[in-house]
């Protein structure tokens, strides 16, 4: 699994322009939601949905892609791919990692 999330917020202020304002409200957005974003890919994966597991993954993807989280992404990433090809079997890991990854990542933004 990916190494542990390390909060870069100059480089994620900078893509912003700045804008203290913008990326206080994404933080906020990204905590009120990540309860619902680990409880969706966990539905997805149990129903054995592909295409709801692929939307789920590429969402968690561009969520962790916006932090800067680029290993995360990266293996959220894998989990997309894997679940458009039809492959669930054998993501049982992946999915808990994402969910594992999302907290991890509500944790460091909220603490800093």
């Amino acid at each position: 699994m990916a190494k542990a999330f390390v909060l870069d917020r100059d480089s994620i202020l900078e893509r912003l322009g700045g804008d203290e304002e913008i990326y206080s409200m994404m933080v906020d957005m990204y905590l009120q939601d990540v309860d619902n974003n680990c409880t969706a890919i966990a539905s997805a994966f149990a129903s054995g949905d592909s295409m709801t597991l692929q939307r789920e993954a590429h969402t968690i993807k561009g969520l962790l892609a916006t932090f800067s989280d680029e290993a995360g992404a990266a293996d959220a990433m894998l989990v997309e791919k894997q679940a458009k090809n039809g492959e669930i079997d054998g993501l049982a890991d992946g999915v808990a990692g994402l969910q594992q990854r999302l907290r991890e990542v509500a944790a460091v933004l909220s603490a800093g």
